[in-house]
């Protein structure tokens, strides 16, 4: 906690008046600092000014150690929960194989996953230039194959002798276990629809002479 942004704290108000709140929230009104401080000793509780801007000053009874202390335990959960989304590389080339391809991929997938922006560059050397568009096939291919895992935050675009697309995570992210649960599923109804006995076939309904046939 910033020292400097702490509250004045009973002896530290010199207010000839404050506006006064009750430990539960309760409304007390408007009194001396005097009848103030008599409250919160009556009540074994610490006036805090928390609205010094006021005409005239707000003040609280409570707890200031507790208030402090809590406090400070949820600014640490905060922090502790806050994540900083880095900006992760994954480099192509107008040239690459497959087998490359799938370990950037497995890579990109793995910042994703994470929680962090993928940019995905491509340099064009020499005369490669020439043939952009074969990087903007390359660039769309990967983007499809990540697709599962991330959205194209933007687009491929040529900046001097590279094209660099930049890939976002998907604001609901599946576990590896969830999305093989959900393939087991899937393959387990594939198998039992498969396997489901056909219907057996309705029989052809006898047909009935009617005594008036019989009679021609």
């Amino acid at each position: 906690m910033d020292i400097n942004n702490e509250p004045m704290i009973n002896e530290e108000i010199n207010d000839r008046e404050v506006r006064l709140i009750g430990k539960e929230g309760e409304q007390l009104g408007v009194m001396s600092l005097q009848q103030a401080m008599a409250k919160a000793e009556e009540a074994g509780m610490d006036l805090v000014k928390i609205v010094p801007g006021a005409q005239p000053p707000v003040c609280k009874l409570m707890d200031y150690d507790k208030h402090r202390f809590e406090q400070s335990k949820r600014e640490r959960e905060m922090r502790k929960n806050q994540r900083i989304v880095e900006l992760k590389e994954v480099q192509l080339s107008a040239t690459i194989e497959e087998n490359d391809v799938q370990t950037k991929f497995k890579n990109a997938v793995k910042f994703l996953e994470d929680g962090d922006k993928v940019k995905v560059s491509i340099r064009f050397r020499g005369r490669q230039i020439a043939h952009t568009n074969i990087g903007m096939q390359i660039m769309m291919d990967f983007a499809r194959r990540i697709e599962e895992y991330g959205n194209v935050e933007r687009r491929p675009l040529l900046e001097g002798r590279h094209m660099i697309m930049i890939l976002a995570p998907k604001a609901e992210k599946k576990s590896f276990a969830e999305r093989s649960q959900e393939r087991k599923a899937m393959a387990e109804a594939q198998t039992a629809e498969t396997e489901k006995p056909a219907e057996p076939k309705a029989q052809p309904k006898k047909k009935v002479k009617r005594e008036s046939e019989n009679m021609i």
